[in-house]
Order: structure tokens, then sequence, then C-alpha cells
């Protein structure tokens, strides 16, 4: 089933979406483990082609058909874990990504708002409220608030909880150096994209606002890597995180193109400054993931789809 899905999607490009990894022995259930990824990367190497993103919306541009399997490597945010554990694996096999970052926690004047929430589920103590089922509510919530009412309600949780919340953020949610960056960059394979100043939820904003993330992070990044920076990813990426008119602040601010967290494949002529991504996480294993890299998934879904409109 999968070999018949992967040959009738032979023409849709697949834009993977990474955050985390962890190295062996570590107990991160959402991180990609070295193991796992390395499964995966023997899968794309073994049946697609995987190429620069920056390749891929080349293709989308010309409209012409799109080179057969093509897969294109993303990771969203900036954790140091990608350079720890996932870029040496893309030494390994000569693949390229592009990694995109939020500038404001590249320069260490904050860490994302969203691992504040993830570490304080994990303190270990008798009134944390932030119990698994709550998670994902509370993330909901917080993700229509603008940022100052987001970030006075963690440190409510916080203040509830009886902790403060650490102005560093913990190994495990650090973020890359700018040397580690240009490290990346020069070595041909990763190209650094931007993922706003603040990791902001677009829609929460403001458009002087929006701009405001959209081209000062593009100019943060380029000063730190002495590079252009051409691709951006939208915070969490849902269609309800961002307006309309932010796709053509997107081409106003000089970006080439733009990234989402919608589920789906790129077909020639789709959008380049809204593309579809496949997740990949911890909790994915290796079945799970080659039904979704593979196509199967998608035509799960477009048959679900179909059935449900008659």
């Amino acid at each position: 089933m999968f070999t018949l899905a992967r040959t009738m999607s032979a023409g849709m490009a697949r834009i993977l979406m990474y955050h985390n990894f962890s190295g062996p022995g570590e107990t991160n259930t959402d991180a990609v483990s070295v193991s796992a990824a390395r499964i995966q990367l023997e899968h794309l190497r073994r049946y697609f082609n995987v190429v620069p993103l920056t390749s891929l919306v080349d293709q989308l541009r010309s409209g012409l058909p799109l080179e057969s399997h093509t897969v294109a490597l993303t990771i969203d945010d900036g954790r140091r874990n990608c350079y720890e554990f996932f870029f040496p694996l893309l030494k390994e096999f000569g693949m390229p990504a592009a990694f995109f970052v939020v500038s404001s926690f590249i320069c260490r004047e904050d860490w994302l708002w969203t691992d504040k929430i993830l570490w304080l589920s994990e303190q270990p103590r008798l009134h944390n409220v932030l119990t698994p089922h709550r998670i994902d509510g509370l993330f909901e919530t917080l993700n229509q608030m603008r940022p100052e009412l987001r970030n006075t309600r963690a440190c409510s949780i916080a203040a509830e909880m009886g902790v403060s919340i650490p102005k560093e953020p913990p190994p495990k949610y650090a973020p890359c150096s700018w040397a580690e960056l240009r490290e990346m960059a020069d070595s041909g394979l990763v190209e650094i994209g931007s993922h706003t100043v603040t990791h902001p939820i677009l829609a929460s904003l403001t458009d002087e606002e929006s701009w405001q993330e959209l081209t000062l992070s593009r100019a943060q990044i380029e000063e730190g890597l002495g590079r252009k920076v051409e691709s951006f990813c939208f915070p969490n990426g849902k269609p309800s995180d961002y307006r309309r008119n932010h796709l053509q602040q997107l081409r106003d601010a000089g970006y080439n193109s733009a990234v989402a967290a919608r589920f789906g494949m790129a077909s020639s002529g789709a959008d380049p400054y809204e593309l579809p991504r496949i997740g990949v996480s911890g909790r994915s294993d290796a079945l799970s993931f080659f039904k979704c890299l593979d196509g199967a998934e998608y035509y799960q879904e477009q048959l679900t789809r179909s059935l449900g409109r008659r």
C-alpha cells in the first residue's frame, strides 16, 4: 500500500517539519531520537530526492512538473539539539535542510514561551496544574492571547505552582549560538530562515507589530550570519494563526517563501508563501512516519473528505 501511494504521489513534494531531537538514553517523548532520525533518513535516501527548500521553491515557481519524489527538510525554532544531534546526521547523509530560528532566542534575550509552558508542566510540584490532559487546551488558549497577556498568564501559572520561570533556558531548551548557526550555514547543507523575533501568533498582533516581527527578525539573522535570509516559517502555523494579509507582508518584506503547519503535499503551482508540511515528532513510530511520507496518510485523508461530502 505504501509503495502504491509513493508511486501515485511521486509528482508532489513533501516538506517535513521537525522541532526537537534527543540523544541516546534521553526520555523526551516529543523529540526525535538520533536512532529514529537515522531510520527516517535511510528511508529518504532509498526512496526520495532530498533537496534544499530554496530549490523546491524554484521548482514550484517555474510552473513545470516537479522532480519525482522531491522532499525538503525543515526544523523550527532554533534549539541547540538540532546542532548537537541532527546536524551530524545531515552531514553523514549529505542531506540539506532549512532551519527556522527565533532571533531573540538566538540573541539570548528570552527563551521560547512554548518551552516555558512545557518546563512548568515538568516540575514535580504537588500543585502542578499543568496535567497532561490540560496542557493542549492551555496552548490553544494561549495561542489566542496577545503576547503580553500570554506572558502574564504564564507567570501566574508559575506563581500558582510556587515556582519561578528561569531567566535562562535549561539545557534541554537551550538555543544555538550564532557561531553554531554559522557553522551549519557554512557547511552548505543548512539554510537559516526566519521564525520571527519572539515567536508570537501573528493573528494576535496588529499589522504594524507583525511587520516588525517579519522585518526585524530577518535583519537580526542576516547581521548575525552575514547571509541573506529568504525563507520564513509561521509560528505554530495553523490556518487560524495568521491572516491573509501576512502573505503580502512576506512578499513586501522580501521573503521568497514561507512554510506553514497545515498537513499536505505541495503540487506544481502551489503558493510559495503558504507551503504545507508533514509533522514529525518523537511520538511518530517508523510505520507512522512511512505512512505520512509515502503518501498513504494523504490519500486516506482525501478519501475521508470525499466520503464526508456525499
